[in-house]
């Protein structure tokens, strides 16, 4: 099944095909064409498979290893070790996964830089807008609702906490992007675990304490595990960090 390739002259197209390879892969391995043992194909034959150079291959292989959905093996192969659950892809956006994907490793550098600061310059002013989005979280949780939009103003408002726009411009820019990785996660919980909803609050509620108490290395580390978290319950459905 070849992949669709772009223009020769489109500048960006080794980082569209990975991207186009690594979630047809994801799909795959999802829906269980590699059970026999767990092996994926070398990387010759992906390319044939697939039309794309080994290249693409070697990118799209490197970024499953990376969310551990896959594990090389010194003179064995490449293996599964763990399955994307197929309710991801019922909300996932096909063609845009990689981007939130993405847009959840930029968040750990970003937000937890953010809480760093947040935690030393906060005021009351800014822990109330924190606390009002906590309880928001916790009312929605309890009534089956996804409040992917009060779970984005607790963070929004972690980013105003620094005093500096900056974090604040960023975090505009990356909305849509995070919104989707959001709504995607909380939908996830609500129809198949809903004690990761109240795990999720839980880690919520520690960044929370931590930037109320002023201890600006917990907050950082809190928070970059709180999205390496969130971003690892997307592909596995549990935190592994």
């Amino acid at each position: 099944m070849p992949l669709m390739v772009p223009s020769a002259d489109t500048p960006s197209i080794p980082p569209k095909l990975a991207d186009k390879l690594y979630e047809s892969l994801l799909v795959q391995i999802s829906e269980g064409r590699f059970d026999a043992d767990n092996r994926l194909p070398p990387e010759l034959a992906l390319a044939k498979e697939f039309g794309v150079s080994r290249s693409v291959v070697r990118e799209a292989l490197s970024r499953l290893r990376a969310d551990r959905i896959i594990i090389s093996r010194r003179g064995s192969g490449t293996y599964i070790q763990m399955r994307p659950k197929k309710e991801f892809f019922e909300f996932a956006p096909l063609g845009g996964i990689s981007d939130v994907l993405r847009c959840y490793e930029f968040r750990v550098a970003l937000e937890g830089e953010a809480a760093y600061l947040a935690a030393v310059r906060r005021t009351e002013h800014d822990l109330s807008a924190m606390s009002r989005a906590l309880d928001a979280m916790n009312w929605a949780a309890e009534h089956g609702e996804i409040g992917a939009d009060i779970d984005m103003h607790f963070h929004n408002a972690i980013a105003r906490a620094t005093g500096n726009h900056l974090f604040e411009s960023s975090m505009a820019a990356i909305s849509d992007y995070a919104m989707s990785g959001i709504t995607i996660a909380r939908s996830l919980s609500l129809i198949t675990n809903k004690k990761r909803l109240r795990q999720v609050q839980r880690e919520h509620e520690v960044v929370f304490n931590a930037i109320k108490d002023q201890n600006s290395e917990e907050a950082r580390d809190t928070m970059r595990r709180h999205i390496s978290n969130s971003r690892m319950r997307l592909l596995s459905g549990e935190a592994q960090v």
